[in-house]
């Protein structure tokens, strides 16, 4: 009767515990989906960067060929500044891609 009884509560110790891995492992697939989520919404934010600077780059462009257009000074510090941070955002990520790789940690 008492082994009965141990065996019981360890059959029920054995259901916890496999329950408490089962929900570990649950919340760590969930973390890693949202994980992937989170670096697919960063990478489509850079691109999407990348396009309004691309388009802003080429309305300055196309604003500066039309002859009655007068550009002041403004856009063209403005079609700089943005290509200054264009290529800023392309060699931070490059050393970040390059760290990446080699498994080092760049901050």
């Amino acid at each position: 009767m008492t082994a009965f009884c141990f065996w019981l509560i360890e059959h029920n110790i054995q259901k916890a515990e496999a329950k408490r891995e089962k929900e570990e492992q649950e919340r760590r697939e969930a973390a890693e989906k949202r994980e992937d989520k989170l670096e697919k919404f960063q990478i489509t934010l850079i691109e999407s960067v990348n396009a309004a600077i691309a388009l802003g780059e080429a309305t300055a462009r196309a604003v500066e060929r039309i002859p009655d257009a007068k550009c002041n000074g403004d856009m063209h510090a403005a079609l700089d500044y943005a290509t200054s941070i264009k290529h800023k955002q392309k060699n931070f990520l490059t050393e970040q891609g390059v760290a990446a790789l080699f498994g080092q940690k760049e901050d």
